[in-house]
């Protein structure tokens, strides 16, 4: 069976949710082989040996921490030579796309970014995608050298496949354009102790309705009893309510979660286009005519300063 490369992403070795998913999907179209980069890249080899990975590539240097995507490229570049896989895999962050993009022109290859699925075919690895303002979905495969591809977070499940897990240790030459842009600083982002807005399972949003910046305690306090993330509407966060960085929509961050509660949201396209591809999604709005309505799952026409209370006091007390 042909080998498909996953490139890593993890935190001084402590491997992002969307890697296991990659290594899920990897498995359907071939063998996983992961790259691990960087600081801590030894310490992924037992979670992505646990998940599928039936080669781990590391390769550790200052590099990767010190400088911006390059070297991760010269890295994928090495490890696609030593392995010449059917597909290489790369979780779709906005680091991420960068380094598929500039690896597959490397490579001579097509790019497919931002999958949500991925299946095997008789040409190559298919790929479903939601396009045009995720009015479509499409299947597309690519046609020319070895397929790069981005996938969403919450496109598949994390399933354990315990395999070898073989380490080997990869050879990189860093190219010289490699330390062309060096990191000066860092700035820890503050906690909020709520997940990561593109990967949780549950995010929880608020839009024009939530009516300010105060408001939007209502929406957090909903998102605390579920262990969900908090996202908000153009709208909002253009108003000054809500930090930029928690925007979804076609400006702001896609994401896919399992079930997307939507509060005091329109449902206009800009807003739709980042949040379409969610598996349940619940509106609630007392406007009975809005947009959002036509793509719900559960809809609940009211006000959301009655409605959002009671559900987050019903989910507490079931909780408790």
């Amino acid at each position: 069976m042909a080998e498909v490369l996953v490139y890593v992403d993890h935190v001084d070795g402590a491997v992002r949710k969307p890697t296991l998913e990659l290594l899920t999907l990897a498995r359907r179209i071939g063998e996983p082989v992961a790259v691990a980069l960087g600081a801590g890249a030894g310490d992924t080899v037992a979670a992505l040996a646990e998940h599928g990975a039936v080669k781990v590539l590391t390769h550790e240097a200052a590099e990767y921490a010190d400088y911006l995507v390059v070297p991760k490229v010269d890295a994928l570049q090495a490890a696609h030579e030593a392995v010449s896989p059917a597909a290489v895999l790369v979780p779709s962050s906005a680091e991420g796309k960068e380094i598929a993009a500039r690896l597959a022109l490397r490579l001579g290859s097509g790019v497919i970014t931002d999958a949500v699925d991925l299946e095997a075919g008789d040409e190559g690895p298919v790929a479903t995608q939601s396009v045009f303002a995720a009015s479509y979905t499409t299947k597309s495969r690519v046609s020319k050298g070895t397929p790069v591809i981005t996938v969403k977070p919450n496109s598949a499940a994390v399933e354990a496949a315990p395999a070898a897990g073989d380490v080997e240790a990869l050879s990189v030459t860093f190219s010289a354009a490699a330390t062309g842009t060096k990191v000066t600083g860092r700035t820890p982002r503050e906690s909020t102790g709520r997940p990561e807005l593109t990967e949780a399972a549950i995010v929880v949003s608020g839009g024009r309705g939530v009516n300010g910046a105060e408001n939007f305690a209502i929406i957090e306090a909903l998102a605390d009893s579920l262990g969900a993330a908090v996202g908000a509407s153009r709208a909002a966060v253009d108003a000054g309510w809500y930090p930029h960085t928690n925007q979804v929509g076609q400006t702001g961050k896609s994401v896919s979660p399992q079930l997307y509660i939507a509060s005091g949201i329109s449902g206009a396209i800009q807003h739709r286009a980042g949040m379409q591809t969610s598996k349940t999604i619940v509106a609630v709005n007392k406007d009975a005519e809005a947009p959002i309505f036509d793509l719900v799952d559960y809809g609940v026409v009211g006000d959301l300063f009655d409605v959002v209370p009671q559900l987050t006091e019903e989910i507490k007390s079931r909780k408790g």
